[in-house]
């Protein structure tokens, strides 16, 4: 298995890198109730198939969304149609892989890749590394911010994909998400 071939947020929602960018436009019309799926989530802790975390406030207006794996969460605006996930891939191959490159993996299949900011920070005891571009998908432009973090042999990412519509508010969620991410003891 390589590095990132079910990197976090593939593994939420598919199990290809092709089928995560396919995805990622079939999870923003999918919208379902909370608590959908493989995982749990009680609008504060998620409880997956081999982990649990903590999230910061998701706004009621935003639904959460029916993805594939047992370690995924996904919320969507339904007035901005911005997409924030949140997925976890345990005990695999991501321990001895740079955070960089974990992020570049989750954009392997995406074109006209612009880095715009690229900052370590800590997050829940750990370094992470957050990484804000644009990028093309079938030419279509999208602004993501993702989070990469690495703990207790699981690999954690936070990302958004925003759309023209996206307003400040929207932005403000993202960052109040990963402000109280956190895992938490199963």
């Amino acid at each position: 298995m390589t590095p990132g071939e079910n990197s976090p947020v593939r593994t939420a929602l598919v199990s290809s890198p092709k089928g995560f960018a396919q995805a990622l436009w079939l999870a923003a019309a999918m919208t379902v109730l909370w608590g959908c799926g493989a995982g749990g989530f009680d609008g504060k802790i998620y409880h997956g198939g081999e982990t649990s975390f903590r999230v910061g406030p998701i706004p009621e207006s935003w639904r959460g969304l029916e993805v594939d794996g047992d370690d995924a969460l996904a919320v969507r605006d339904p007035v901005t149609e911005t997409l924030i996930t949140v997925s976890a891939r345990c005990n695999r191959d991501g321990d001895d892989v740079p955070l960089e490159a974990l992020t570049k993996h989750l954009f392997i299949q995406f074109t006209e890749r612009q880095v715009q900011s690229e900052k370590r920070f800590q997050l829940d005891g750990r370094e992470a590394l957050r990484t804000e571009l644009t990028a093309k998908l079938d030419g279509v432009a999208r602004r993501f911010r993702v989070v990469v973090l690495k703990k207790d042999g699981c690999v954690y990412d936070i990302s958004e994909i925003a759309t023209a519509k996206a307003t400040p508010n929207s932005e403000r969620v993202f960052d109040e998400v990963v402000a109280g991410f956190s895992t938490v003891k199963r």
